[in-house]
């Protein structure tokens, strides 16, 4: 299978895509674009954005073209063993899950605008870009040559976003042999040492609490736009991060660091350990799973974790985002009736938008103080012997390395496996009801001196007590796993 991409006119921000099928052996092949991409569960249609489309025999021929559903065609071969498809596709929107090209960039995520051939979904993939000269490629599939890369299979492919520029600015850094780049394209002078002694300790943090790295190379990639932003995507061995203004100083590095580590971890939870609804992904319906807490609050609440467990936050930082997490969650969904998995399965209805009042909760924030209370809780109970990080070896170990998928009891049997005991408690009043989270919550903190109070006019703010011997489980909870210096 073979992509081309060219931009001819950059201001029309249309990408003019050939993909061309080989040994075809039928009279007719149906193709699909994906309706939604991994990281956001919710249904986009990107074919919307496909302005015309064609289908033409290697003697260049027209073949009949026909449109089954809103994202899928039938090709009539003719007797062909070879077809091309000939598109445009409109790339002029800047998140973290789409496409844009113009002057200066190219920003791609295959997923938007890449089909598969039915029944062909594992067959490797090259792509060629015809890129103006001196352009940078930064992306995680394989070098194929100049301006071409390598994808196994369709999988890979869409989960290899790509910036292009002849601006790219790259800093790159190694922990445990594993290489690390962070690219950033943007009107910044980034403090590559800053950056690079910061992502080195939590990238050495993440893997010492996993023990190994999925993959042997990773890619920061970072978009920083004029205007404000927030928003990251995790792939397999990169993640795609847009963040701005670009003259925000110290609150957006501090949106870097907290997005780069939560996306980090998502390497190995979601990526890796992964829910067995979402294996293999279906690209052309939802696949509806209920443990997004998991995967989403989890990774939240390690996200800052790491950073203050590697030195990069100091204690006063940490609590601050904690206070933020309860924040958004007490103060804006405290009353919902949902429970976390019912908004977990329904991420595909409306769970990216506002919603009517008082139904839905965050599996990010929610999910977050759920992974917090989980944690605390464990180490309560074995004077910090055991934590949520051996609840995330074990997923790691069981189903992530050996990438098989895990159902909601499996996520339950491990978490109970590390208590030993059951926690029915927490299942019912933290997962599966619409249980008020407060008093459990305050439970968990006390155990490490820490307090959320809510003022009369619904504000949330967490304090911290001068209890001595609280400050002493704080401080171990806050630790690091790794204490080498050599990765300074």
């Amino acid at each position: 299978m073979h992509y081309a991409i060219s931009v001819p006119d950059p201001q029309t921000r249309l990408l003019h895509i050939i993909y061309t099928i080989p040994g075809i052996e039928t009279d007719f092949i149906e193709v699909q674009l994906p309706a939604w991409r991994p990281g956001r569960y919710e249904i986009q249609n990107f074919a919307k954005n496909i302005q015309f489309i064609e289908a033409v025999s290697a003697t260049g021929q027209k073949c009949d073209l026909y449109k089954v559903t809103k994202d899928r065609w039938r090709v009539g071969t003719a007797g062909e063993n070879e077809v091309q498809l000939r598109y445009t596709y409109y790339a002029n929107v800047r998140n973290a899950g789409t496409s844009y090209a113009d002057e200066e960039l190219w920003y791609l995520n295959f997923i938007n605008f890449c089909m598969y051939t039915e029944g062909r979904i594992s067959e490797a993939y090259t792509i060629d870009l015809d890129l103006p000269e001196n352009y940078t490629i930064a992306c995680g599939l394989s070098s194929a040559g100049k301006n071409s890369l390598y994808a196994k299979d369709f999988y890979e492919l869409v989960d290899s976003p790509l910036l292009a520029s002849q601006t790219l600015q790259k800093i790159e850094y190694q922990v445990e042999n594993v290489q690390f780049s962070v690219w950033m394209h943007g009107n910044i002078r980034p403090d590559w040492k800053r950056i690079e002694h910061d992502f080195r300790r939590f990238s050495a943090e993440q893997i010492a609490t996993m023990g190994e790295f999925p993959e042997t190379e990773y890619h920061f990639l970072n978009l920083i736009l004029p205007t404000a932003f927030y928003h990251g995507v995790e792939h397999h061995n990169s993640t795609m991060i847009v963040l701005g203004p670009d003259d925000e100083g110290e609150g957006m590095y501090a949106d870097l660091l907290g997005v780069s580590s939560h996306e980090l971890f998502h390497a190995w939870n979601i990526i890796r350990i992964r829910p067995k609804e979402l294996l293999p992904y279906d690209f052309t319906k939802e696949n509806y799973f209920r443990t997004c807490f998991v995967a989403e609050g989890c990774t939240t609440y390690y996200g800052d974790l790491f950073l203050r467990r590697a030195g990069v936050f100091d204690d006063a930082a940490y609590i601050k985002e904690l206070e933020v997490y309860m924040k958004r969650h007490f103060e804006h969904s405290a009353n919902a009736t949902q429970s976390l998995a019912d908004s977990s399965f329904d991420l595909w209805l409306d769970g990216y938008e506002k919603g009517i009042p008082d139904r839905k909760v965050s599996v990010y924030h929610k999910g977050a103080l759920a992974a917090l209370i989980l944690d605390l809780y464990l180490r309560k109970i074995s004077d910090h012997r055991q934590s949520i990080d051996d609840v995330m070896r074990l997923l790691w170990v069981r189903f992530g390395k050996p990438f098989i998928g895990y159902a909601l009891q499996d996520y339950i049997n491990v978490v109970e496996e590390v208590a030993g005991e059951s926690l029915e408690w927490y299942w019912n009043d933290c997962i599966f009801t619409a249980e008020p989270l407060e008093t459990r919550l305050n439970e968990a903190l006390e155990f490490v001196g820490l307090h959320m109070s809510v003022s009369d006019d619904g504000h949330i703010q967490l304090n911290v007590t001068e209890d001595p011997d609280a400050k002493i489980q704080r401080d171990k909870w806050l630790s690091s796993v790794q204490v080498s210096e050599s990765e300074e």
